[in-house]
């Protein structure tokens, strides 16, 4: 062997050595990196990506509705000129009960109303991967004495009395949730229905004992259906009132007599025609539902999302920036 055969093994042999030590290296550096919490995971190139084809700022406020016959949770998102425009809708893994709204601890329901979810309600240390509460009972149920505490929207897919997700999906929820309160939104609406709140479906129900509460909750779905705004929404005389707005300094009874309310005036949405796709387009993410709730009350599981088609024998038939007077920032 020639000295330059040997000297040029020898350097390879030393090449070889430095990268052993420089990967050995790069592990040790990746093993002692910490690691984020799910609460603080961020948003996916995805989402992003997302977000901005619909003209959405990752901080800007947010809108929840829950639906519990088709297991569905939307997210609304706000844009500049004040309205709200779909963002997502995420299969609802799991929630326990029936149709009709929560009324005593131990019941299992999940509840059904009009809730308002604080910075405070976040739950990022839940055993239930992440998780907020949705703030039952609210003004409403403690006027109709009704008992109950933790409910929660939260991850593990396991639900007594809450509403369920998979862990994957609730990252992404409570992502958006706290992107908006980092933007400055100081609490966001979820509406909880027990149905999509159309003619056609309240009709199917009309012999239900909860259909009066639901004509009540109607009214929240249209207004919102109609101007893309979550209303202002009051207690009196132990109801729900909606789309109504009073002096500050007016301190409302929820079981006392309705004082006067003045209804602002909203104009009715209308997207520009350039941005009829983004207003009406609906995306849905894909995960499981681990029950429904088919026309004869009996509950069953259907697979939903991304590879899967959802049963048809399922499914329901179906100007200025207003926000800042509605007290949206």
């Amino acid at each position: 062997m020639s000295l330059v055969q040997s000297g040029h093994r020898g350097l390879s042999g030393l090449r070889v050595i430095a990268l052993a030590v420089a990967s050995a290296l790069l592990l040790a550096a990746c093993a002692g990196a910490p690691q984020l919490s799910p609460s603080e995971q961020p948003l996916s190139k995805e989402a992003l990506m997302l977000l901005g084809s619909k003209g959405m700022q990752s901080d800007a406020p947010i809108f929840v509705r829950i639906f519990k016959e088709e297991s569905e949770l939307e997210v609304w998102k706000a844009r500049d000129d004040g309205r709200f425009y779909h963002y997502k809708t995420y299969p609802i893994c799991n929630w326990s009960g029936e149709l009709g709204p929560k009324l005593k601890q131990g019941d299992k329901q999940a509840p059904e109303g009009f809730y308002s979810v604080s910075q405070k309600q976040m739950n990022p240390n839940s055993s239930f991967h992440v998780a907020f509460n949705l703030g039952y009972p609210n003004t409403y149920d403690k006027a109709h004495s009704r008992t109950g505490n933790f409910l929660m929207v939260h991850g593990k897919c396991r639900s007594a009395g809450c509403y369920a997700m998979t862990d994957a999906l609730i990252e992404e929820i409570y992502a958006l949730a706290r992107e908006a309160f980092r933007g400055g939104q100081e609490r966001f609406e979820v509406h909880a229905y027990p149905f999509r709140m159309t003619e056609t479906n309240l009709k199917r129900h009309r012999k239900h004992k909860w259909f009066g509460f639901w004509r009540t909750l109607k009214h929240g779905y249209d207004h919102f259906e109609a101007h893309r705004i979550p209303p202002n929404v009051a207690v009196c005389e132990r109801r729900y009132v909606v789309n109504v707005a009073w002096p500050k300094a007016q301190r409302l009874n929820p079981e006392g007599r309705c004082p006067y309310f003045r209804r602002p005036s909203i104009e009715p949405f209308v997207p520009q025609p350039f941005e009829e796709q983004i207003a009406f387009k609906e995306i849905k993410a894909a995960g499981p539902k681990m029950r429904t709730v088919a026309r004869s009350g009996a509950p069953m599981l259907v697979p939903y999302g991304l590879g899967f088609k959802q049963s048809t024998a399922n499914q329901s038939s179906a100007s200025s920036n207003p926000l800042s007077a509605l007290g949206f920032n």
